[in-house]
């Protein structure tokens, strides 16, 4: 009987080791056999002061209601008239809003789709105490060590003026577009958007404009950050996490600490947000992030490629190894992150009053009421009380489509002008402008090439932003063949 049972699992083994084998045979690379293409000239300390001088205009967003710098705002606007020329020659103008741009370059035939190019000219303001840490002042715009540092290097004055230094030259050059190009330069991007792209968005629909595709910041192309890929990865969006804020609100007795009762409204509400850091929402490995390893499975070693080829016997292992790392983990569940807590005005006054925010973002196919009830659950606390924040809350977006043509463009256009880079779909777990639009157009992608290392992420919205001369040239190339591959 032993035996038996012995030949049985052998004969099971071997055909589940046959079935690994064959799957991971299988797995072949999905990246485009793309010609190399010669570099364009361009005036690398021209471009580079360019981006410099925009850095050095403070559009800094404050915040949700409180008041920008108009007359920053009013210069960053005469700095773009005067620097490009030719794309205020050739293309139409439009102030929406007072502060949010948007530019129309008209193409020779109506039966071609537009497209839209999306940045925003806002920044977020720099830390109260931090200044000492820059290397140098976040807006003097300075061009040294081969970088440019500054607010808005990375985020996102990089791409805004890349990509009207790719018009200028492609104006300059005699190119003329067949399909039209708008591009769309909101102003309050980094307070949620509503007076620049939502407007923006509004205008264009009500014109009756169906894009093909939208391209706006998001993903950027990563080295030694995606595990087991040695190569770059150039990470394009073809999603983005949905956004909410919730505030748990616990109530209770009052009156002087050396009398405490049982449980405070502050205990209970560090009670809840152990339990929520404690239970986070279930993991769903779905689209967009299956496409993901999909496409970089086939740059990795035998083993983890095995692991990806064979998700249906090794599902919980690569679940595992993402969980591993605050980056993967977000790619992989609904996160729900508490950020502040208040409670207390004395340290000897029990309040009678204390409060949790937290951050949700919203994995697609996830909505914010199952992150409530699965709150609710794990905290187990009737008494406490969920409201929503004051900002609106947004749903997942959509999820592209990845074998559409817009998106085959624009991985032959990154491997033309970046072909030491593997290219893969990829989710954004923050939150742009694109979700304007995405009612408008067929496609939404989020991608802006700019190479990021391990110690670039902390310096996006951190110290010491900065990008490097040869990079922001690249980027430039990057536009001016994406807007030639859109002919």
């Amino acid at each position: 009987m032993f035996g038996k049972l012995l030949a049985g699992f052998m004969v099971v083994l071997i055909v589940v080791v046959a079935v690994v084998l064959i799957n991971t045979l299988r797995v072949s690379s999905l990246q485009k056999d793309v010609a190399s293409i010669k570099p364009i000239d361009i005036d690398e300390e021209q471009v580079a002061n360019h981006l410099a001088e925009a850095i050095r205009l403070e559009t800094v967003s404050q915040g949700a209601g409180l008041p920008i710098k108009e007359s920053e705002f009013s210069r960053f606007h005469r700095f773009l008239l005067t620097r490009f020329p030719l794309v205020h020659k050739t293309l139409s103008r439009e102030v929406i809003n007072n502060y949010s741009l948007l530019y129309t370059w008209e193409g020779s035939e109506s039966d071609g789709k537009p497209i839209l190019i999306a940045a925003h000219m806002d920044v977020v303001p720099i830390e109260d105490d931090t200044q000492a840490n820059w290397t140098y002042p976040p807006f003097e715009g300075v061009i040294a060590d081969g970088y440019i540092w500054g607010r808005g290097a990375m985020d996102m004055k990089s791409s805004l003026t890349g990509v009207l230094e790719a018009v200028e030259y492609l104006i300059n050059d005699g190119f003329a577009p067949t399909r039209t190009i708008y591009l769309a330069f909101g102003h309050d991007e980094e307070v949620g958007g509503p007076n620049g792209a939502a407007q923006i968005a509004k205008l264009l629909k009500s014109r009756n404009v169906r894009l093909e595709f939208t391209l706006d910041e998001g993903l950027v192309i990563t080295k030694g950050i995606v595990p087991g890929v040695d190569k770059p990865a150039a990470l394009i969006g073809l999603a983005e996490k949905g956004l909410a804020s919730l505030r748990l609100t616990a109530t209770g007795k009052g009156g002087h600490s050396s009398m405490p009762p049982p449980h405070t409204s502050v205990g209970r509400i560090g009670r809840a947000v152990a339990r929520i850091e404690d239970n986070p929402m279930p993991t769903s490995l779905a689209l967009p992030a299956t496409q993901t390893f999909e496409y970089l499975a086939p740059e990795m070693s035998f083993l983890k490629r095995a692991i990806i080829a064979n998700r249906w016997l090794f599902n919980w292992l690569l679940v595992c190894k993402l969980e591993a790392t605050a980056a993967t983990n977000a790619l992989i569940r609904t996160t729900i992150t508490p950020t502040m807590i208040n409670g207390g005005v004395k340290e000897n006054v029990v309040p009678q009053k204390a409060s949790a925010t937290l951050n949700v973002r919203l994995l697609p196919g996830d909505d914010l009421d199952g992150a409530v009830s699965h709150i609710k659950d794990v905290v187990d606390d009737p008494k406490l009380k969920i409201d929503h924040g004051s900002k609106p809350a947004s749903d997942a977006s959509k999820v592209s489509d990845e074998k559409s043509s817009s998106f085959a463009m624009l991985h032959k256009t990154v491997l033309q002008v970046f072909p030491d880079v593997v290219v893969a779909p990829g989710l954004l777990a923050g939150r742009t402008d694109s979700r304007y639009y995405q009612d408008i157009a067929e496609n939404s992608y989020r991608f802006l090439p700019m190479r990021l290392g391990p110690t670039d992420l902390k310096r996006i919205h951190g110290t010491d932003e900065r990008i490097s001369v040869s990079n922001y040239t690249e980027i430039i190339r990057f536009y001016v063949q994406l807007l030639t591959n859109s002919k």
